[in-house]
């Protein structure tokens, strides 16, 4: 599956149903870190869960279900990146592929920093910073 350059988030949620409609609730977060905004119309991507019954992988489709919903970093990898935005709590935010977050902190918006992967959990990563990087480099 290829996923465009454009992805402005990504999370998982549950279908529900209200008053004859269906819904998907957004996670706030995605407002704060400022991903969307209120009342404006995205396109919306649904992809099936791991626990949906599906074909299983045969040796003609190349990517398995599962490995959409790895994180695409690991604990002790290191990365240079560009902190994006600064939380709620001060700390920097940069984004990898498919839009993962990774959390920095001690770090200042719009700084280039080399950092290593402390922590992996499901929709958010930590990291600390090895080296401040110049933007001549």
């Amino acid at each position: 599956m290829d996923i465009s350059e454009q992805l402005q988030c990504l999370f998982s949620g549950k279908v529900e149903e209200r008053n004859g409609s269906c819904m998907i609730e957004i996670p706030e977060q995605e407002l704060r870190l400022g991903n969307l905004e209120a009342d404006e119309t995205y396109r919306i991507a649904v992809l099936p869960s791991p626990t949906t019954s599906e074909p299983t992988t045969t040796d003609t489709d190349p990517q398995p279900q599962q490995a959409s919903q790895t994180p695409p970093v690991e604990k002790g990898e290191q990365r240079t990146v560009e902190i994006e935005d600064i939380g709620d709590q001060g700390d920097g935010i940069t984004r990898v592929e498919r839009g993962f977050v990774v959390i920095v902190p001690d770090t200042k918006q719009s700084e280039r920093v080399t950092i290593e992967i402390t922590d992996v959990r499901e929709n958010v990563a930590f990291a600390e910073v090895v080296e401040r990087v110049s933007y001549y480099e």
